[in-house]
């Protein structure tokens, strides 16, 4: 038995209408009627194989099946074989009903910044493979796809269009006199927020919030908005169900702000939340802002929830960002305490809202939320640390025009490889220590394809591409990969079968429905003790995580003198005195 489901919301159209207008007016006054008309246009034409797809009875938005793999569209490499193609192959004959979805970081035409730097957002990177091997994915799973909104190549037709003075492109940029105060706007990056472009115009100066080759759209011009409704249409048509929002924070621009998380923005989501509500309910709609934590959850809409029986309208799930840094900190210090407090903070969330929870991702390890949790010497502390392990700190600009750490690079197996007493034997017990936990949190888990071959980071991927990111982004050879998981002594296989056992065994517990309740249990600071539950029938999970690299003594009042099974050793536990270093614990009462 499951906590009850939440189902998805189903709009009829005039509600649509009314929804979608009320989004509109609010992003362009006067002009609402008009692009009003043209969005329900656009509907009427890409939404009616969609709406013809509705089902009459919606499945769940999640359960306690649902748990993703993220992976590039290369991430594994099999000689002629298109890497799609290559991607299904692997996952059918070596993680056949492990992952519920996968996300495929972006999968089109790019000229920089490993795809998120979009050429063409309707055609699949030729060397990838084409659409059919996407929708055949989608056969297999939920696909999770990116939608780059906040930027574009300059190798786009829209920059072509934009240089030559010819629409539609000419109106898609944001020009701006570089003798403009932009001084309050927040950068995710250091590079200049302004990049010259030589055009027939003479010089003009474009936003372009993370690199010159990613020019920022301009959604003030709402030929710009319809145009990615179209493509959002487009990709649910092809066979996503989930649409994760790249860099959504900084979507809108408005001088003498700060330029991230403007209400307009939210509104964007807002509307995009309408579409899919209406066409294709059940779709999931993830926003990605590596911020600090409140920031992050105001995706989730919940202050414009006015009582009890408000339904969220903006995203369904987003990246559970804190996490990494917290859990880093966590397994370097042997010091549970600070993530326990952060636990115990998270809102109760309103049905219809879930985290995604992860360790490693494409990107490094955000540094920013930790700001407010930890002080300052630690999270240096923490960065030095990584150094020592391989690893580098990219850094962001400030308002103020000082540098600050934005994120780590590292492979997370890499980052796990000792504490802040150095280098230890204990790399890959404490690295699945992590993943014990992060699996037993509340939401849902999200493991990167280099987390689970235990990858070390890539500094020759650093040396030829230039970038740091590419210490985590490697490209597998199948042969080698296989190889390495067909060895009886190595970490990749040893981590990769201790991943793929746990993922089984939490896809069967109920307690680990996305919505089942989370409560931080009072422990000693070297453990991290989770009750997951009860659900309705009353069943509940002791998820118990010793963080150190020592025995620890386990004296809980919630270790009664009931025999409890513990799911990860697949034995009955009758007494319980002590942990092993970086042991876990997924206990259910026998009497269950």
């Amino acid at each position: 038995m499951s906590t009850m489901p939440t189902l998805p919301r189903h709009l009829d159209h005039a509600e649509f209408v009314n929804r979608a207008r009320a989004r509109l007016t609010l992003l362009y006054g006067q002009r609402d009627e008009e692009v009003l008309e043209r969005l329900l246009a656009l509907v009427a034409h890409q939404g009616s194989a969609l709406l013809a797809r509705r089902p009459d009875s919606p499945r769940p938005l999640w359960s306690e099946r649902d748990q993703w793999l993220i992976t590039y569209g290369d991430g594994l490499l099999d000689g002629d074989r298109p890497p799609l193609e290559a991607l299904a192959n692997f996952l059918d004959n070596r993680l056949p009903g492990t992952f519920s979805g996968v996300h495929i970081l972006p999968f089109f035409p790019w000229s920089s910044d490993d795809g998120f730097a979009v050429i063409d957002y309707r055609e699949v990177e030729p060397s990838l493979g084409d659409w059919s091997h996407i929708r055949q994915l989608a056969e297999r799973g939920d696909l999770a796809f990116d939608l780059v909104l906040n930027h574009v190549s300059r190798e786009s037709l829209w920059f072509v269009d934009y240089l030559s003075n010819s629409p539609p492109g000419r109106d898609f940029f944001i020009e701006m006199d570089p003798a403009t105060d932009l001084s309050a706007v927040v950068r995710p990056r250091n590079s200049p927020l302004l990049v010259p472009v030589a055009t027939r115009r003479g010089t003009r100066h474009l936003w372009a919030t993370f690199s010159d080759d990613q020019i920022d759209l301009d959604f003030a011009n709402p030929d710009v908005l319809l145009e990615f409704i179209d493509i959002l249409l487009f990709y649910l048509q092809q066979g996503a169900r989930i649409i994760r929002l790249d860099a959504i924070a900084y979507l809108w621009k408005q001088i003498g702000t700060s330029c991230v998380h403007l209400p307009q923005t939210h509104e964007v989501v807002r509307l995009m939340r309408t579409v899919v509500d209406y066409l294709a309910p059940g779709t999931l709609l993830l926003t990605e802002t590596n911020v600090p934590h409140l920031e992050n959850i105001s995706y989730f809409g919940l202050e414009h929830l006015s009582g009890p029986d408000d339904a969220p309208d903006e995203a369904h799930l987003v990246y559970q960002f804190p996490l990494p840094p917290l859990l880093l900190h966590t397994l370097t210090s042997g010091e549970a305490g600070t993530l326990a407090t952060w636990l115990a903070s998270l809102p109760e969330l309103p049905p219809g809202c879930s985290y995604l929870n992860f360790t490693a991702s494409h990107d490094g390890i955000g540094v920013r939320p930790l700001e407010g949790r930890l002080p300052t010497h630690e999270i240096e502390a923490l960065t030095e640390l990584m150094h020592r392990f391989g690893g580098f700190v990219s850094m962001r600009a400030n308002p103020g025009g000082e540098d600050t750490p934005y994120e780590i690079n590292i492979t997370w197996f890499d980052a796990m490889k000792g504490t802040r007493r150095g280098a230890d034997p204990w790399q890959v017990e404490r690295f699945l220590c992590s993943q014990n936990l992060m699996m037993a949190l509340q939401g849902i888990p999200a493991l990167y394809l280099h987390s689970l071959t235990a990858s070390l980071s890539d500094h020759e991927g650093v040396e030829r591409s230039g970038r740091l990111r590419s210490l985590n982004r490697r490209r597998w050879q199948r042969e080698e990969l296989d190889e390495l998981l067909d060895s009886r002594n190595t970490p990749t296989r040893e981590v990769f079968m201790a991943l793929k056992r746990r993922l089984a065994v939490r896809r069967n517990e109920p307690c680990f429905h996305p919505d089942a309740p989370q409560r931080v249990i009072t422990s000693p600071p070297e453990l991290l003790v989770l009750e997951r539950g009860p659900l309705p029938n009353g069943r509940r999970l002791l998820a118990i995580h010793n963080v150190t690299d020592r025995r620890q003594p386990l004296a809980l009042p919630e270790l009664d003198a009931r025999c409890w099974y513990d799911l990860l050793e697949r034995a009955t536990v009758k007494r319980i005195d002590s942990l092993a270093p970086y042991r876990s614990l997924w206990l259910v009462s026998e009497d269950q």
